[in-house]
Parts: structure tokens; sequence; C-alpha cells
């Protein structure tokens, strides 16, 4: 089995004093550790030897990283939820509406605070974590730091791209869906009196939408194809780049909203042919409100003249310039003064991401799903979320009456899910257990069947 080695790993062997990390050739190294391991000077290098072999041709920190049992994955895990929520004692099951707080991100909310007391105002380094952040944001999704602008939500981010669109020409169509979070949806509606034509493609009963759909929506009339990574209500995941593949075949631009997806998976906007992408920072990202972040594909900035504008949105935001000079990069989307302090929390929480590495907690996580799957059905639960695992994000949904005070109710025994219309959301993260999630999910038959 392929193993997964991230800057922890890296660290770990620099520490013990290794100067070669001798790997699989079928092992994924993260981007963050092979950096890591230029700068550290520890040369990783590749074997042929057989996946099937004992750890004998490896050095001796290298057999000890490889994690080559179910327990021993299991101990790592449990060595990253102890060091990066250290006070988490409850299940915490709501990643698709609020991430659990790492201790970090805690201590970077302490350091603005006591960076503001002490200096009263320090606009150089606040604005350097924002620039850190982007960058954070930026190696999430492999583009470069000049490519992304940070805002306050997804909703202010795309009602910007919506003011940047011409809708008087032929070219006037925006196709979105019924599985966006409504506030995308919403402003699309509102951008109709501009000569917008929304066109919004239906769920279908089993929660999903098929490709055939994009093709028959799709058209030479389309400005613009708005779609979700992940449905917030069943974490159903689409194939982002085959959607890429049919907008650009009708010469539409795609916008992809990844907030209920990004953090639990990798994303290439490069490699999947993303022309604007965004999410906020709470979910997956593990970071707070207030803050949220667009890719825009270098291609297509000048194409682009948003109405929704700002200073931060010029080329120059310092040269107080009253006249319009978008910027001439990612930040052609930026409004007003960004937010700094929640770039303090966002920043940090990423880069522990970012060091976990994406593909390892992908991993981490269909296996959660994969277990909350089978675990529901061995119930009389109606499970809503039966994807298969290509397709679906960590939240798994189970159809019950009543659905938010049974939110509640599973506040009392120290569980945290969340509810939407008339289904409770089970949304793991890598931190979470197997045991919690079967507690979880007896807990809510049990529930359910005394309703």
């Amino acid at each position: 089995m392929r193993q997964f080695y991230t800057a922890s790993d890296i660290r770990r062997a620099a520490a013990d004093g290794h100067r070669e990390l001798l790997i699989h050739e079928q092992d994924v190294v993260t981007d963050e550790a092979l950096d890591l391991a230029e700068r550290l000077h520890v040369d990783i290098r590749r074997s042929a030897v057989d996946e099937t072999s004992d750890n004998r041709s490896l050095p001796e920190s290298a057999a000890r990283l490889a994690p080559t049992t179910r327990a021993s994955r299991e101990s790592d895990w449990e060595a990253i939820r102890r060091r990066e929520f250290p006070d988490l004692t409850r299940a915490h099951l709501s990643n698709c509406s609020q991430g659990a707080q790492p201790a970090r991100a805690r201590e970077s909310i302490a350091d603005f605070v006591r960076n503001w007391q002490e200096e009263g105002m320090d606009w150089e380094y606040w604005l350097g974590v924002v620039e850190g952040a982007k960058s954070a944001f930026a190696r999430l999704i492999h583009a470069e730091t000049k490519d992304i602008a940070v805002s306050f939500s997804v909703s202010s981010l795309v009602g910007t791209v919506a003011s940047a669109l011409d809708y008087q020409g032929m070219r006037n169509k925006v196709v979105t869906t019924e599985i966006d979070f409504p506030t995308v949806p919403n402003i699309w509606y509102a951008h109709e009196k501009f000569g917008a034509v929304v066109d919004l493609i239906p769920v279908a009963s089993d929660g999903t939408i098929a490709l055939e759909s994009y093709e028959r929506h799709i058209d030479g009339k389309t400005v613009i194809t708005s779609v979700p990574y992940v449905y917030y209500m069943n974490g159903f995941k689409q194939d982002l780049a085959a959607i890429a593949r049919i907008a650009h075949a009708s010469g539409s631009l795609l916008l992809v909203d990844a907030y209920q997806g990004l953090g639990s998976a990798p994303i290439d906007v490069r490699a999947q042919d993303i022309d604007i992408l965004v999410s906020g920072n709470l979910k997956y990202l593990l970071g707070v409100p207030g803050i949220a972040f667009a890719y825009t594909k270098p291609d297509i900035v000048e194409k682009l003249t948003p109405a929704s504008t700002g200073w931060f949105g010029q080329v120059d935001p310092f040269a107080f310039d009253y006249h319009l000079q978008y910027a001439l990069d990612g930040r052609r989307l930026e409004t007003g003064t960004p937010p700094a302090l929640a770039a303090f929390p966002s920043k940090v929480s990423m880069e522990m991401l970012l060091d976990i590495g994406l593909d390892r907690i992908r991993e981490r996580t269909d296996a959660l799903s994969a277990f909350c799957i089978e675990r529901i059905k061995k119930t009389k639960l109606e499970l809503v979320s039966d994807f298969d695992l290509a397709h679906k994000a960590p939240n798994t949904a189970v159809r019950v009456p009543r659905s938010h005070d049974l939110e509640m109710e599973l506040r009392k025994h120290n569980i945290v899910c969340t509810s939407r219309g008339d289904v409770l959301r089970i949304a793991h993260h890598f931190y979470n257990t197997e045991e919690e999630l079967d507690r979880t999910v007896q807990m809510i038959e049990q529930l359910v069947r005394g309703a």
C-alpha cells in the first residue's frame, strides 16, 4: 500500500539525524514535505522495492515513519489530534458548518490581540499575515499567491464576480444549480435586472446532478457556469474537471464554490482547468467566519471588470488614486480593507492542513466515510448519502423527523452535528474517530426510535 509523507515526517527524520529518506516508488510526498526536505538537506530517494516487502531496505527513520498497520495509522491520527486539538472532548461532527478549533488557531488570535494591545496599530505586520493566508490558500489549490483575492465571505466574492460580467450581448445565460448553497443562485438572480438569464439545473431525486444535465443546459449563450464542489445537504461531490470540459466546450467560464469540500481532499485548479474558485474558511479549512478567498485564472483576469470594487482591488491601493485602475492579477476581485484578525487563525489552520497533507487527509476521511455508511446501513435510519467514495465528501446525511430538535438533543450527549431541512449531517474530519461515529449513529438511532 502506498504511504503518504508530510512535512512532519521530514522534520522527524531530520531531528533523528538522517540525511536520506528511501521510500517506495508509489509513495506520495506532499509539496510541503519536498520544500522542507530541501531546506533541511534531507535527500528523498525512491526505490522500486515491492510494496509487500518489509522495511529492512529503508533507513531506520523511514521504517518508523511508514504506517504499516491499521493500528499504527490510528496511533498517528490520535497523536495529531492530541497535538492540534488538545482540548477537544466532544464528538465534533459539524465540519460542514463549522470546524473544530485547533490550538494553533486560538493561539494566533491571542497573538493578534496582544500585538494590537502592545502596538496600537501594526498594519504592516497584519497585512503580512493576510498575505501569508493568501499564500497558504494558493498552495492548497496549487495556484500562485498573486492569483488569490481575499474578502469577507463567499457571498461578497461571488457578488464581485457577478458584477464583473457583461450580460448585454448574446452570451448572457448563467447556469447554476439546485445543489448550490442558496447564496450563490440568490446573487445570480439579483443580476437578472442587468440582463442575466439564470438557468437553474434541478437536483435529481437521488440528491445528485449527472454530467449529462450540464451538457443539456450549457450552450453558446452561457457566459458562466456556477457550481459547487460538494452539495451541502448530503455530501455529493462533483467531478470538477469534467464539468470544466463541458463548460469550456461551449465557451463558458466555470466558477466553483469549494466551501463544502476544500480541506478534506486535494484540488488542483490548473489540472482541473477551473477559471474561478471561491471558498470561505470556517468549515473543513478549520478557520473562522469573516474571511474568504478567490482564485482567478490569470488568462481571464483582464476580462473581468467588477462594478463591486474598492481600493484593495486597484493596481496600487496606497497610491490613493480616485481613478479606476484595476489590479492586474487575482487582487482584482478584492474590495475594501482585508479582514486582518480572521487572517491570523485562517493562515495557521491552512498551514496545518498543508503540513499533514491533503492526500493523506482524503485517505483518512474516505475511510471514515466508508465506516459511517456501513454503520448506518446496519440501522433502520434512512441514509441519503450512499455515494461511491469518489463522489462523496465527509458529510453523511440521514433523513430524520424534527432534525433541528435532534441536533439540539445530541448536544446534551456531547455530540455536535448540524441539521438542514429534513436531514441531519454527520460531517467528520481527519481528527474524528470510528468510535465517535459509532456512538453518534447509535445515539441518533436511539433518539429517533424514542421520538
